[in-house]
């Protein structure tokens, strides 16, 4: 699907550009966008590796297991189908924590640990799970104390003060949470009970077998 999109946009840049008369608008923006990515890139990089650095500090000082415990009964209250010692709940803690200090490029790979072994409990398998989507929720609207990568952009483009995002980021991603926690309980709620698991039906020859025992 979002090939399509991509293809898409495509399509409709040089349908532009044929209708303005100049295809050449096209490549520009196309080699323009490009350096900025690259540019931007390379800006962030000594900024990421830094908050990665002390997110790994913070591992083995036993900040990111102090905060893993703070969230353990949250995530209990946001996960009540997950078992306690369940290996998922290990990943989801840690993904939150890694979301709350701002490295969303070290949450990513906890995520998709913690959506596999979610999956892994998923009794339909064609199905995302309850647990998956409050996951999918809180993930995308989690609290952020420290906005590294929007910091870190601010910075590559020379703001005056790239931290005066901190408490409007806060705001803003305790507002979504708050909004994603409250849908997610609105939804849990209204979701019907799963389908009673029928008696299991004897086979032939095992009904046979206990008339023949009957006999």
């Amino acid at each position: 699907m979002v090939n399509k999109i991509w293809l898409g946009l495509l399509l409709a840049g040089f349908g532009f550009a044929a209708a303005k008369g100049d295809i050449n608008l096209v490549t520009k923006a196309a080699f323009e966008g490009a350096q900025t990515g690259v540019t931007v890139c390379f800006g962030l990089i000594s900024v990421l590796v830094f908050w990665l650095g002390i997110m790994r500090l913070a591992e083995n000082s036993g900040l990111v297991d102090r905060i893993s415990r703070l969230l353990g009964p949250v995530v209990k209250f946001l996960f009540p189908d997950v078992p306690k010692n369940d290996p998922a709940m290990g990943y989801i803690l840690s993904n939150m924590s890694a979301n709350l200090l701002g490295l969303g490029n070290a949450a990513t790979p906890m995520g998709i640990r913690a959506m596999q072994e979610l999956q892994r409990l998923n009794p339909d398998k064609t199905t995302a799970s309850p647990a998956m989507c409050t996951l999918l929720a809180i993930n995308t609207a989690s609290i952020t104390l420290i906005p590294t990568t929007l910091i870190a952009i601010r910075l590559n483009y020379h703001s005056a003060n790239p931290a005066e995002i901190v408490g409007s980021t806060l705001l803003a991603t305790a507002i979504a949470t708050l909004a994603a926690v409250l849908a997610d309980r609105w939804y849990r709620v209204r979701q019907a009970p799963p389908p009673a698991i029928p008696p299991s039906v004897p086979s032939s020859s095992t009904a046979a077998a206990g008339r023949g025992d009957g006999a």
